[in-house]
């Protein structure tokens, strides 16, 4: 019986290891797997994990617990805490082959485990920056495919896909999404499913675009202290600014002003504002003296918002930003401008207790979605106005001081106040006068001399 007990071991530990082909495990160049072992055997289990044809080991954990690690894998290889797992970071290339775990156990007799993977690239071709409304196409490509491997692809939002009328999926992994917009842009996931086991393989894909134009148009008033901005920038950060932007497909930039009818000037004639000169060196130039602020397209981010301090009746109209790439590819924003206007009539300058009308005004009449609110100043004695809509136009009978808002005589003003210094400087006058009279007068007087004749 004790030669059968030792025989019956060895063909235990023989049979264990010779069984189990190669299990296949998919991932990514630059990215993390495991290669899945449970737990077996007692408490002291001797953990071996090798790689390709090498006889020595990539990592190993003795019965109590060491681990030591071949220096050449150091920082990429890590031992499961639960079970015998190996977890590979980083991957490159070259670790595409084979590995083997084989597991060790002494009780009383040794019991051998021997388990293969093979691990299988999977990889995506990156795409270059792409315009919104152009097209992407995208190929999950296994280099060993096995049967009954499945694969699928994950949008940005991590949404299914089927149900997008845009995307064409193909049975070799091909994925082709027809006019891409800005929720296209992000990491796009191929997930290469086999045996139950998920793979996730990232790739990158960048939709240039601007940010959204306002759906309404802008309003502002006509005021010197009035600061109109005209929002214009990419919608997601790019890593380039304007001087290496001819290297990336972008060739110009540039804003322009159409002037509505209600601006008061050529009407529908398109004036370029600021206008990218492709250099060397790129700069913006302004051709255009608005008082415009093109700081913003100075920086390095693309930003190309413009701004404006002091609103007149001429900035009314459209404003379009438009970025020029190859191709003849162009992206625009069209902003539309209104600027209220408030003036008195029939005179500009009222004098008080004269009947005054104030009209509100765009230039041209107000659309149906569009009201007027009319707001007195605090010490007026107009009451306010009862109605939630208001007009255009509103007559005041009689103006008064605490119509603040009410222009004065302006000439009435100036004459009250030259008056008024006149007569402050007539009474300064008459005091130096007075004190001068006075301190003559306390003066004491001196006696008149007197004279002789002496006769010889």
């Amino acid at each position: 019986m004790k030669y059968v007990s030792g025989y019956l071991s060895i063909v235990i530990a023989l049979f264990i290891s010779s069984t189990g082909a190669e299990d296949v495990v998919y991932g990514q160049v630059g990215g993390m797997v495991t290669l899945p072992v449970l737990k077996w055997g007692s408490e002291k289990v001797l953990v071996q994990w090798y790689f390709g044809m090498n006889t020595q080991p990539l990592i190993t954990r003795n019965a109590q617990g060491r681990e030591t690690i071949d220096p050449q894998w150091k920082d990429r290889l890590s031992l499961s805490k639960t079970d015998f797992s190996l977890i590979i970071n980083k991957i490159r290339l070259e670790d595409f082959k084979s590995f083997k775990c084989e597991l060790k156990d002494f009780r009383p007799q040794q019991i051998t485990s021997v388990t293969s993977f093979r691990l299988s690239h999977v990889s995506v071709q990156p795409v270059s920056p792409l315009l919104v409304g152009k097209n992407l196409n995208l190929k999950c490509d296994i280099k060993e495919i096995f049967e009954g491997t499945q694969r699928r692809w994950l949008s940005p939002q991590k949404q299914d896909l089927n149900k997008d009328t845009r995307v064409q999926i193909g049975n070799d992994g091909s994925l082709k999404v027809m006019k891409v917009t800005g929720q296209d842009h992000g990491e796009w996931t191929c997930v290469v499913t086999y045996q139950g086991r998920e793979t996730y393989v990232n790739t990158p894909v960048t939709v240039i675009d601007l940010s959204p134009a306002h759906s309404q148009p802008i309003y502002t008033s006509v005021s010197s202290f009035s600061l109109l901005h005209l929002p214009c920038f990419f919608s997601f950060p790019l890593p380039l600014s304007w001087s290496d932007s001819q290297e990336n497909g972008i060739q110009g930039g540039r804003w322009t002003f159409t002037p509505s009818p209600a601006a008061g000037s050529l009407t529908g004639v398109v004036q370029t504002l600021v206008n990218l000169s492709l250099g060397p060196p790129l700069a913006w130039v302004v051709n255009q003296k608005r008082g415009l602020d093109v700081s913003a397209l100075q920086k390095k981010n693309l930003n190309l918002s413009l701004s404006k301090k002091g609103v007149t009746v001429g900035d009314r109209g459209n404003y379009t930003c438009a970025v020029e790439f190859q191709r003849d590819d162009t992206l625009k924003r069209v902003m539309r401008v209104e600027v209220l206007q408030l003036f008195t009539s029939p005179v500009p300058v009222a004098f008080v207790g004269q009947e005054v009308n104030l009209t509100c005004t765009l230039g041209q009449p107000l659309t149906s979605d569009l009201e007027v609110k009319w707001i007195p100043p605090h010490h007026s004695t107009l009451l306010p106005l009862g109605s939630s809509t208001h007009p255009t136009l509103l007559t005041i009978p009689e103006a008064t001081y605490g119509d603040e808002r009410v222009p004065v005589d302006v000439w009435l003003l100036v004459t009250i106040c030259a008056a008024a210094v006149i007569f402050v400087l007539l009474l300064i006058l008459t005091v130096i006068l007075i004190r001068r009279h006075r301190q003559r007068m306390m003066m004491p007087r001196r006696g008149k001399r007197r004279f002789c004749n002496c006769k010889e």
